[in-house]
């Protein structure tokens, strides 16, 4: 077996060859084999044995994985490969399947130059599929295609060459639709994938075969001898014929880019500062010679070394001693360690040059999306995660001594996955800690009680609802409790527009007036004064200031953005965040006196003025929902219909193939969190698949409301009864 030190040695001095380095992303539905595929990959470099090759699954060490055979967070291995008489660096990342780690997948995206997109032929491109090769084509990551599993076609559905052929057809057209229509216009026919180009392979990665155009040329194979072997289940002569490594190599070496390459059409895209500039010119370039600018695309809490920090170097050289800027900030902190990952392994070296992946130890409060710079530059774009965390739950210490050990548990958890949003309910001393769903919450609870070693008490879930409002209203005047003071404000929906550029990432959230904000601001459709007047963003709400000529109101600014975020974070109805709300300043009257504008003063005022004015235009709850995707017996379809319309579901869509049905229904998580699951297996006597992904916000049935809103209000500990805008005026 060969030493992970040995094999990092090797890899450090080829890491200045900017042409022969890949950055790869394995990306997949779960369970359709991204793991064992990367399995095949180090029985290559000699990480593993063929022997052990797809039950060893080595890039999933947590205890929890190897538990569950599943991919829970993603991992980086690079490797080095001889192709041809060259040595190449591929740097991958194995990412999770499972919609509810899908934040993993966000994050890796920005770290890569393209993907292996893996699909299972029988269940063919799933919910998860399309959301994970979406965020890679937006992300400038070119893909490539692994059919896995191509046996099952053969040895469980028993189809023929020629069916087989015709499903294989069918699913590249597929992928190639959402390539047409996803990836950016100028590079779709080029990023289509064929097995004529090379850029699809098909096989089985446990079995450790696969045949691709290159297969097909050298070793003087015919698909037709291919799948009599596999009727066959002929092993070790497909294993002779195709070798899965001759297969996926040549596809990722010759087809996917290198940074080189991929900076030149990624950067523009992540990137919003002069191109022209040195700091441009060098991350174009991928000038290991420039200054260093990097992006933290993950945050690793080492027991001994606290936090890590692994991003990609765009430009420069990643180094011990390095000082680098956090995000534009003044000051600057040293890099004390620099290294690279193999799996759970942090191997240090001493520099990691552009176009790599290094991970970075001393540097204090770095978050992921963060960008380090040696010199100050115009932060990239920020990292959008497309779900949101929309099931909670209250998690205590079992012995109250053990509480500041849970926060600080909770707060290593939250930095490694920030779709993990954790909250404290000062009023109950509460830890609320909201997820992506059941299992995202389940897994964090395992950790707190196997890795943090804390035993805890945690509650039945809780569904994460919004709020937003239903017209203008305004102008509302806010006094502040000393009547010194008062702010006069409008709000009003946001348009739609706008809420999908915060949500892609082209409007930055955060206190901001920057340039580019205002004019993404104004292209989603904002009136120029508003957007001029943009002080800041918070929860897809934003808070502007249109007065003209009010004394003192930049002295106050910041506690009015202090009032603003925190009515928008507990809304007037059921203290529920807020959403799509245009809080808009159009007056004021603000007391000369420094002692009578404070935070006691400014902060209730503008607060209430939210409040009142939310409650005059009318408070709607938003609530989540998710697709699902549910396989069926033929004669299960009547009854499981039934079931889902009975639990507020909506069919959106009943397919039908042989013996099977495909129904895609939109589901309230409300519902889902009651049973769902249990219901379904116990209705189909356990014969359903199913998968789900998070299908966005809409409006409660307004017959529910008031009953949800009382229960909200009574399990936070609040007067059930809805207060009136009266509440906040007087």
């Amino acid at each position: 077996m060969v030493r992970k030190e040995y094999i990092v040695e090797e890899i450090a001095k080829l890491m200045n060859d900017v042409d022969n380095i890949r950055n790869v992303a394995i990306i997949a539905h779960v369970h359709h084999g991204k793991t064992t595929l990367t399995d095949t990959l180090l029985v290559k470099v000699g990480l593993i044995s063929k022997a052990v090759s797809g039950d060893v699954l080595y890039t999933n060490f947590d205890a929890i994985e190897k538990e569950r055979k599943m991919t829970i967070k993603s991992a980086n291995i690079s490797l080095g490969f001889d192709y041809k008489g060259k040595d190449y660096i591929i740097n991958l990342i194995d990412t999770p399947g499972h919609v509810d780690f899908g934040g993993h997948v966000t994050r890796s995206m920005r770290a890569v130059d393209g993907v292996v997109i893996v699909i299972d032929p029988v269940e063919m491109i799933m919910p998860q599929t399309e959301t994970v090769l979406r965020q890679a084509l937006q992300e400038r990551a070119k893909p490539v295609l692994f059919i896995n599993k191509v046996d099952r076609l053969l040895t469980e559905l028993r189809l023929t060459p020629e069916q087989t052929q015709e499903r294989i057809a069918t699913l590249i057209n597929d992928v190639n639709d959402l390539v047409d229509k996803y990836a950016p216009e100028e590079y779709v026919d080029a990023w289509k994938v064929s097995v004529e180009k090379g850029t699809v392979a098909m096989g089985s990665a446990y079995e450790r075969w696969a045949m691709s155009k290159y297969i097909l040329q050298s070793n003087n194979v015919t698909f037709k001898e291919i799948f009599k072997y596999t009727a066959e289940e002929n092993i070790p002569k497909l294993q002779e014929l195709a070798p899965i490594e001759d297969s996926i190599l040549p596809m990722m070496i010759e087809h996917l880019p290198s940074p080189k390459v991929a900076q030149q059409y990624r950067i523009p895209r992540i990137w919003h500062g002069d191109l022209n500039s040195p700091a441009g010119k060098s991350m174009l370039g991928t000038d290991a010679s420039a200054k260093t600018n990097m992006v933290v695309f993950g945050i690793v809490e080492d027991r001994q070394s606290g936090e890590v920090a692994v991003g990609r170097v765009f430009s420069g050289v990643a180094k011990k001693g390095l000082e680098v800027h956090i995000s534009g900030s003044e000051s600057t902190q040293k890099v004390q360690q620099v290294g690279i990952y193999m799996a759970k392994d942090r191997i240090t070296i001493d520099a990691v040059p552009a176009g790599n992946i290094a991970a970075l130890v001393g540097l204090k409060n770095v978050s992921v999306g963060d960008t380090l710079s040696e010199e100050q530059i115009e932060p990239f774009e920020s990292i959008t995660h497309y779900s949101k965390p929309v099931v909670t739950k209250s998690i205590e210490a079992k012995d109250s001594r053990d509480t500041s050990k849970l926060i600080e548990a909770l707060h290593d958890l939250s930095k490694e996955d920030p779709t993990i949003k954790v909250e404290i309910n000062q009023e109950t001393g509460e830890h609320l800690v909201a997820g992506m769903g059941e299992l995202h919450l389940e897994i964090i609870e395992t950790k707190v009680r196997d890795e943090y070693k804390i035993p805890i008490v945690s509650s039945e879930p809780i569904v994460v609802y919004q709020e937003t409002i239903e017209k203008k209203v305004g102008p509302i005047e806010g006094k502040s409790p000393n009547r010194h003071s008062r702010f006069y404000i409008t709000v009003e929906p946001l348009k739609e527009s706008i809420l999908k550029a915060i949500d892609e990432g082209k409007v930055r959230e955060g206190k901001t007036k920057g340039k580019s904000n205002i004019e993404a601001l104004i292209e989603a459709g904002m009136e120029r004064d508003v957007a001029k007047g943009v002080v800041d963003i918070r929860n897809d709400c934003i808070l502007t200031d249109v007065t003209k000529g009010v004394q003192y109101m930049n002295e106050v600014m910041e506690l009015l953005i202090d009032g603003f975020e925190s009515a928008v974070k507990d809304g007037p109805l059921a203290r529920e965040k807020c959403t799509g709300v245009l809080v808009s300043i159009v007056d004021a009257t603000i007391h000369e006196d420094p002692v009578h504008r404070g935070p006691a003063q400014i902060i209730p005022a503008i607060r209430r003025a939210i409040y009142a004015a939310m409650l005059t235009s009318g408070v709607a709850l938003l609530e989540p929902k998710q697709n699902f995707t549910i396989s069926i017996p033929q004669d299960m379809l009547s009854s499981v219909i039934t079931m889902l319309q009975s639990k507020r579901g909506q069919v959106t869509n009943i397919s039908q193939e042989r013996e099977a049905a495909t129904i895609q229904a939109k589901m309230p998580v409300a519902e889902v969190i009651k049973g769902f699951s249990n219901d379904l297996r116990g209705l189909t006597q356990g014969r359903a698949l199913w998968s789900q992904e998070f299908a966005g916000y809409e409006k409660l049935p307004a017959q529910l409301q008031d009953k949800i809103v009382r229960d909200i209000r009574t399990r936070k500990g609040q007067n059930p009864e809805p207060p009136k805008p009266a509440d906040f005026t007087d």
